[in-house]
């Protein structure tokens, strides 16, 4: 009988691992959505500076008791340009906005919503992103429902734009309002 080297056996076992971790991803509840290790915690700390301006975002403004919608974005970033027609629309229903502009410039951060009307009323400035770390914020937009006492209700990874803003956002927004 003929032996069998283990280095033989490697691959195949490497690929079956693989596998089975693809699996496991297709099975998620939604495999589409990333999850959040904040959501159902205090939200992390704010910067302490806003966009030139504007008023500044606080920690305080987040346990007002209201919900607030955090909205992370930069004037470089294409699909933060793409949801900026609805962040306006959200803030003319009502709902609090507040803006963390990050890795921009305060020239224009502040250029951007002197011309394009700016839906925040209030807002944070993260120059280095550090912040943005701390929220777990991947890449711009990135959108998160705070409940009024800080906790954070839902994270919604990229522009607030077509069928997932309306099929995925909107429905948790309403969720958060009950």
């Amino acid at each position: 009988m003929a032996k069998v080297s283990p280095l033989m056996i490697l691959p195949p076992v490497i690929f079956a691992a693989f596998a089975g971790l693809a699996l496991a991803g297709m099975l998620r509840d939604n495999p589409d959505e990333l999850p959040s290790t904040f959501v159902g915690s205090q939200a992390p700390a704010v910067p302490l500076e806003a966009v030139q301006g504007t008023m500044q975002l606080t920690d305080d403004d987040l346990r007002a008791g209201d919900i607030t919608i955090v909205n992370f974005w930069a004037s470089w970033c294409p699909p933060c340009r793409a949801e900026h027609p609805n962040l306006l629309e959200l803030q003319a229903q009502g709902y609090r906005v507040a803006g963390i502009n990050f890795r921009d410039q305060q020239a224009q951060a502040s250029e951007y919503l002197t011309n394009y009307e700016d839906p925040f009323f209030a807002t944070g400035f993260d120059l280095r992103g550090r912040v943005a770390i701390d929220w777990g914020v991947t890449a711009p937009p990135e959108t998160f429902i705070v409940d009024g006492d800080g906790t954070v209700l839902y994270r919604f990874v990229g522009p607030l734009v077509g069928s997932d803003y309306e099929q995925r956002f909107l429905p948790e927004l309403a969720k958060a309002i009950e």
